[in-house]
């Protein structure tokens, strides 16, 4: 008879993982993993390395020395940190998820045999609504740039744009000029994962990049080559950072909350997309939603359009 082998424990490694060892430089290689073979758009991979650092330095100081010494426990108490630092349930899940995949990839690479992070269940959530603005306020925000502002123009658009598609800020940074059909009043954008979608363009959102493009871009990009369709005054792109602090700016202009910032744009835009009878496929593809259950948060809305459709159609309405 052949030799009996063990049954193998969740997280046991192969004897090259017998050695300390050093997360950070799994995390490294998992990282150009990502990059290279799974297509992920690179916020998405930011935000896994920048979990995977903070898991890392944790290991370092709090866990085993090796990784067939990892447990459900070491798991468990990096949570439990990452709970006492106040983090969102939504933040903690999201960085389970992460140290997940990064298990995976270990086991992928035949570091371990089995990973004990699949066996981790993640926090309960709550759907929270989102923060959505009225028509009213976003005409406000988006009249809000004036003459005294370096790229009154350029921020006009730029707060039409969003509005208008409801695109992410990372999608709007990465717009080219080419991308911008005004004449057929749509532009194609790259969403996550890599996907690109066509998003309409109102004729408000025409206008104002029309009157961007001819007045203030012209001006800044004759100087210097640039592709992208938002410039600096130094012909460079705008950041997502930059689009984030923008929004802020005239969000306090114009006395809205402080928690508004590019992504209540995109809140808006579905909810009121909705509320004016958009069907919710429709609205998937528009948002470039992989899941359309994404999508059905934004079905809050409809309670008041359904209370007026009731109150005309009942015959006791």
């Amino acid at each position: 008879m052949g030799e009996r082998r063990r049954p193998v424990r969740p997280g046991v490694a192969t004897a090259n993982s017998a050695q300390p060892v050093e997360l950070a430089g799994y995390v490294v290689s998992f990282v150009h993993y990502l990059q290279a073979e799974c297509g992920m758009s690179r916020n998405t991979i930011a935000a896994y390395q920048t979990d995977l650092n903070q898991f890392s330095e944790w290991f370092r100081e709090h866990g085993p020395t090796t990784l067939n010494e990892v447990s459900l426990a070491t798991l468990t108490g990096h949570l439990q940190w990452l709970h006492e630092r106040k983090l969102a349930a939504s933040t903690i899940a999201r960085h389970l998820v992460s140290i997940k995949m990064l298990f995976r990839f270990l086991v992928l690479e035949g570091i371990l045999l089995e990973s004990v992070a699949d066996l981790m269940s993640s926090p309960k959530l709550w759907q929270h609504l989102p923060k959505v603005l009225s028509p009213e306020k976003v005409n406000q925000l988006i009249a809000a740039p004036c003459t005294d502002d370096r790229c009154p123009l350029r921020d006009r658009a730029l707060l039409c744009l969003l509005y208008a598609t409801g695109c992410r800020a990372s999608e709007v940074s990465n717009l080219k000029l080419q991308d911008v059909h005004l004449d057929e009043n749509y532009c194609r954008c790259l969403g996550k994962g890599n996907k690109e979608r066509i998003v309409g363009l109102n004729p408000v959102a025409r206008l104002a990049i029309e009157a961007y493009v001819d007045h203030e871009r012209s001006q800044i990009v004759s100087r210097r080559a640039a592709d992208w369709l938002f410039v600096t005054r130094r012909g460079t792109g705008l950041t997502r950072i930059m689009i984030w602090q923008l929004v802020k700016k005239y969000a306090a202009r114009v006395g809205c909350s402080d928690q508004v910032s590019p992504h209540t744009l995109r809140h808006s835009f579905a909810t009121h997309m909705l509320a004016g009878g958009a069907e919710i496929r429709a609205l998937q593809e528009l948002l470039g939603h992989a899941n359309i259950a994404t999508t059905q948060i934004y079905t809050h809305v409809e309670h008041s359009r359904l209370k007026a459709v009731h109150a005309k159609c009942h015959p006791r309405g």
